[in-house]
């Protein structure tokens, strides 16, 4: 995840993530892991290859990846094989672009969609490649 989603969520307990979490984070780098996360959080200025090269050698093979900019940026760097989309209800009189900016179209292979009675839709993706 990216800062401002670490940012958003480092307070909650208990801490609802029971997998490893990587905060990937240039500003946040030097910074010390609260306590009571330690061996559950890492925080690490590493790119997204290098992300992805370090949790495969600790036997990782799929990752969720989380937070605006760097989805993004594992978009970018083609490491995105599937998406989850989850639409809220509410228009928004404005915002960031969610994708932002991708050097080419990324083309999108539909899987599936489930609605909730709360009105949020969710519609899962893979990537074609």
């Amino acid at each position: 995840m990216g800062r401002g989603t670490y940012e958003s969520v480092r307070a909650e307990r208990p801490w609802r993530y029971t997998r490893p979490v990587v905060v990937m984070s240039r500003s946040l780098k030097n910074q010390q892991v609260p306590e009571e996360l330690a061996g559950k959080l890492q925080l690490s200025d590493a790119s997204p290859e290098q992300a992805m090269a370090m949790l495969d050698a600790a036997g990782h093979r799929r990752v969720y990846v989380d937070g605006g900019l760097i989805i993004q940026s594992f978009l970018r760097a083609g490491l995105i094989a599937d998406m989850v989309i989850t639409r809220i209800p509410v228009l928004l009189g404005e915002g960031r672009s969610l994708f932002g900016t991708v050097p080419a179209d990324i083309s999108l292979v539909h899987e599936e969609t489930r609605s909730f009675a709360s009105g949020l839709v969710q519609s899962r993706y893979r990537i074609a490649r």
